[in-house]
């Protein structure tokens, strides 16, 4: 299980990254969601370990550990704003410009 995972994580990353670097920032945008998703995926997996019973249960036992699940949660809050900015700049760029495509926007080089 954990090899799927890992394969997922690695998958997840490099489609990312790849699309992160082509010039169209709608695409850019999806590779930054996609990168997002892969670390909050690789944070996940690295804090599940095999507890008996769930972290936020009463009982005793060996529980999982909350702390990864925390860091999730603050890592998925603080992506969705960081993507609301890139979506709200997309939006301006191509009310703008009415391209996506930064190859063909003249006014952005200096």
């Amino acid at each position: 299980m954990e090899l799927l995972t890992a394969i997922a994580v690695g998958a997840l990353f490099s489609m990312g990254i790849f699309l992160l670097l082509r010039r169209n920032v709608i695409r850019s945008t999806i590779g930054l969601i996609l990168l997002g998703s892969a670390i909050n995926l690789f944070l996940l997996s690295t804090g599940a370990y095999q507890g008996v019973v769930a972290a936020y249960a009463g009982t005793n036992g060996v529980r999982s550990d909350a702390l990864p699940q925390a860091l999730i949660l603050t890592a998925i809050v603080i992506s969705m704003g960081g993507i609301s900015l890139v979506l709200a700049l997309l939006y301006v760029l191509s009310a703008r410009y009415r391209t996506s495509d930064l190859d063909e926007i003249n006014e952005l080089r200096g």
